[in-house]
């Protein structure tokens, strides 16, 4: 539906443009949610930041085929990238900020590996004590270090 030619009919395409873009920031806010909830590498990031930008696209398109019969206007555009930027620096960041905050208390702490514990070897059947698996010393210093860290984060 193609508004009037009228300063009423561009106010109600800024409008809509503003709109656009925090429904887009919106969405990208989503997706960044996925991605902290479930872990994956670039490659699946960059397939899905194209994907989100083609359809970015497609919305910004079909707003100016709706409003304005396809015909470009820049402040339409600016209007897009205006009503993103907002969002990103008001509910995107306060979202964000909630989200930390609780996060902690939502950590999944990973089980202990058994396997992994002090082993005895064979000269402790002869009376020499536990010593670590084959006798690495540096892997016994590392489970140490993280020991220790470990205590400090809780």
């Amino acid at each position: 539906m193609e508004t009037g030619g009228g300063i009423f009919g561009e106010l109600i395409l800024l409008a809509e443009s503003l709109a656009a873009g925090v429904f887009l920031m919106a969405f990208y806010d989503g997706l960044r949610i996925f991605r902290l909830a479930v872990r994956h590498g670039t490659l699946w990031t960059g397939i899905e930041d194209v994907i989100y930008w083609a359809m970015s696209s497609f919305i910004t398109f079909l707003l100016l085929l709706h409003q304005n019969s396809g015909i470009l206007r820049w402040y339409s555009v600016v209007g897009v990238l205006s009503g993103m930027l907002v969002y990103n620096i008001t509910v995107s960041r306060i979202l964000f900020h909630l989200l930390k905050k609780t996060a902690k208390y939502f950590k999944i702490k990973k089980p202990k590996n058994k396997h992994r514990e002090k082993r005895k070897c064979k000269s402790s059947q002869k009376g020499k004590g536990v010593t670590e698996g084959a006798g690495d010393t540096k892997s016994a210093e590392k489970r140490e270090n993280t020991k220790e860290e470990e205590r400090k984060s809780e």
